[in-house]
């Protein structure tokens, strides 16, 4: 899939634009201009909010009662247009046809984002790691979402009537009982997250290695409260249901459940050390663009839609060799990338430079 071309009217700092694009597109100017405005303005056609958790409305120019988007775009089938109107929220149409919602785009354009927002991915919490296994088995599979929906209300069962045990212990035999549905729902996730960390981590390896120049191995492992490995759904379940039958006890000290894949990790490992307690900023960046560029890749493999990759100040703290792979060894999708240094942008073989400048482009 392919971006063909922008039309933005009353975007944020951006009054009007039109730009064509290449399959490589490097979008430069200082800090503040409206860089990241344009990435952003192309990332809502996935349907999804905004990477940077904006609402709607904030997303309209000051002053003016609406924003317009509108793309041109290609695929191995046909050519294709589509168009947001932001009032206070969104519409789309889709070929001159009204969607039933905006987020029903994503069905048609996927895309892939980095932004500095996702180093929280190795610096934070295991939340982070989770949000982005999550969201990315959420594109994938129809029925995940579903699923983790699911989980939730479990969980949400399970944590109450934990804490209504510690005022009417006659309540224990309902939680046998809870504790069955959370391990089926629980062990659904389980499963599709381990399968999809084994199908990731090749292609997060081969970036990575690009990246590092081969110096440096890159490895992800799910952990969580029992070995995953090789485990089917049904085994999961079983192994679930013991684990919550050991930390029942505590459960109810609580009154939260202390198990389960709202609990698991992702370890990311470079050359078997921890990225987050060992690693470099370059470092733990690499580590970022290496999974975001992997679940592009595998995105493509499992749908047969080429997603767009949407870079936003990903050449920073990164060396030459690292923003030199990136710019000119990425070949297999269309990218955009942001930056602010020129000089990085002089270092690009082929492609297409975009100098933007308060919300407006002053050459290319």
């Amino acid at each position: 899939m392919k971006i063909e071309s922008i039309k933005i009217e009353n975007y944020r700092n951006i009054e009007a634009l039109n730009l064509d694009f290449s399959d490589v597109n490097i979008i430069y100017g200082e800090n503040a201009q409206g860089k990241t405005n344009l990435i952003e303005a192309i990332y809502l056609f996935t349907g999804a909010k905004s990477f940077r958790g904006t609402k709607d409305s904030d997303l309209i120019k000051f002053h003016s009662d609406f924003a317009r988007l509108k793309i041109d775009f290609s695929d191995d089938e046909r050519n294709q247009s589509a168009e947001i109107l932001i009032k206070e929220k969104r519409s789309a149409t889709l070929n001159g046809v009204k969607k039933q919602s905006a987020s029903a785009l994503g069905e048609e354009i996927k895309a892939v984002v980095f932004s500095p927002i996702h180093l929280s991915m190795v610096k934070d919490g295991p939340s982070e790691r989770r949000k982005f296994i999550d969201n990315a088995l959420c594109q994938i599979r129809a029925n995940y979402k579903n699923a983790l929906k699911e989980y939730n209300r479990c969980l949400t069962q399970r944590n109450v009537l934990l804490k209504d045990l510690q005022r009417n212990p006659e309540l224990h035999d309902m939680l046998y009982i809870w504790d069955r549905n959370f391990a089926k729902a629980g062990a659904k996730i389980i499963y599709q997250r381990q399968r999809y960390v084994e199908e990731l981590l090749p292609f997060a390896k081969e970036v990575f290695s690009g990246l590092s120049g081969g110096k440096e191995e890159l490895d992800i492992q799910l952990k969580g409260a029992f070995e995953y490995k090789n485990l089917k759904t049904d085994e999961i379940e079983c192994e679930l249901i013991k684990t919550l039958e050991k930390s029942r006890t505590d459960d109810v000290l609580n009154g939260v459940s202390g198990v389960g894949p709202h609990r698991d990790d992702i370890d990311i490992l470079i050359n078997g050390k921890s990225a987050r307690s060992f690693g470099s900023q370059g470092q733990q960046r690499s580590c970022v663009i290496a999974l975001k560029l992997a679940e592009s890749s595998l995105l493509k493999n499992l749908t047969d839609i080429v997603p767009i990759a949407l870079l936003d100040d990903v050449m920073s703290e990164l060396d030459e060799k690292r923003q030199d792979y990136i710019l000119n060894h990425i070949k297999e999708w269309q990218i955009f990338i942001t930056c602010c240094d020129k000089n990085t942008v002089l270092r690009l073989k082929e492609g297409k430079t975009i100098h933007i400048s308060n919300g407006k482009v002053l050459g290319d």
